[in-house]
């Protein structure tokens, strides 16, 4: 068991979660693709996910996770000395995403904000980063809020990757804390050679107007089969090596907390790094894949279910585009 006195103190004191109206059972999806009832469900796992209007604003939906987080735990949005956007696709290339976000917010004008972007691990970046500027007292405390609206970059001709999604926002509020509750271990990496398994090629200075671009650049390209290869690969030795930096087991792990990226992913992370089913946090068959916002919506999840606070160790645990494996251990 790692000492105590080496933690890194982080206290999540609060957490909240936005959702669109718009709930695609995949049902709806049978008939979009014309095919037989019951087959996006057994293909993608999920009975519904949510998806938002066109028009709606990505800045006012992350807003809203964020006022759903301070309202329900009583928190004045002036206590708020810095916002991170923890996203993979940012509102537009510039100004960055926190800043909009601060724009719709009730926080205070003048708020300290930025963004991080790891893809669909960029929220346990932001509190690994989160963790470290409490340490320096420059902020006190800190919100955090991961909001995707996937559905925008669906390529509906691909159909392994447009049955999957969902779109969602999540915020958490963190602290130093008391110094009893914090990170007993991060590691992240990166693996290049899977860089164009899982991507979007616009929205940069690659591809534009003046280098070139066509529609489908715009839109998410995954290779599904070469991807879950290459994570498969790389998986189970990653874990091994968080787990042996805290002295730790798996068995020793109260709450494991996965990026909901597919059904078929959280079957073999949940076989191949012998996880319990009761401990394993598996939100996707109503939200599908969330991107960035996945994490943190099952994190809110566990807190709700009462698998967050109270429990000795809790793993954060997903992998991203780039090809990026992130592993967390907390205790609450």
């Amino acid at each position: 068991m790692k000492n105590i006195n080496e933690l890194i103190p982080l206290k999540i004191i609060a957490s909240g979660i936005a959702l669109p109206e718009n709930k695609v059972y995949s049902s709806d999806l049978d008939l979009r693709f014309n095919k037989p009832k019951g087959f996006v469900e057994k293909h993608s796992g999920i009975e519904y996910r949510y998806h938002s209007d066109y028009d709606a604003s990505p800045a006012k939906f992350a807003a809203e996770a964020l006022h759903n987080t301070l309202d329900t735990h009583q928190i004045s949005p002036d206590s708020i000395d810095l916002l991170i956007s923890a996203s993979a696709i940012p509102i537009q290339a510039l100004p960055y995403s926190a800043a909009h976000i601060l724009n719709e917010s009730r926080l205070t004008a003048g708020t300290a904000c930025f963004d991080i972007n790891a893809s669909c691990v960029s929220f346990i970046s932001a509190l690994d980063i989160a963790s470290g500027l409490l340490a320096t007292r420059q902020y006190r405390r800190i919100a955090i809020v991961s909001s995707e609206m996937a559905s925008r970059g669906i390529d509906w001709s691909h159909q392994e990757s447009s049955l999957i999604f969902g779109d969602g926002a999540a915020c958490v509020i963190v602290e130093k804390g008391n110094g009893k509750s914090g990170i007993v271990t991060y590691k992240h990496e990166t693996y290049p050679e899977g860089l164009e398994l899982c991507e979007i090629r616009a929205g940069g200075t690659r591809k534009n107007l003046r280098s070139g671009m066509e529609d489908s650049d715009f839109l998410f390209q995954m290779q599904g089969k070469p991807l879950f290869k290459l994570t498969a690969s790389l998986i189970e030795e990653f874990t091994a090596r968080v787990l042996g930096s805290a002295n730790l087991a798996m068995s020793d792990i109260d709450t494991v907390i996965p990026h909901q990226a597919s059904h078929l992913g959280l079957k073999h992370i949940l076989k191949r790094l012998n996880i319990k089913d009761e401990r394993f946090v598996n939100i996707y068959r109503y939200r599908g894949n969330q991107v960035a916002a996945s994490i943190p919506s099952a994190l809110h999840e566990a807190i709700m279910t009462d698998r967050y606070y109270g429990r000795d160790y809790v793993m954060l645990l997903g992998t991203a585009a780039g090809l990026s494996l992130s592993e967390m251990i907390l205790i609450p």
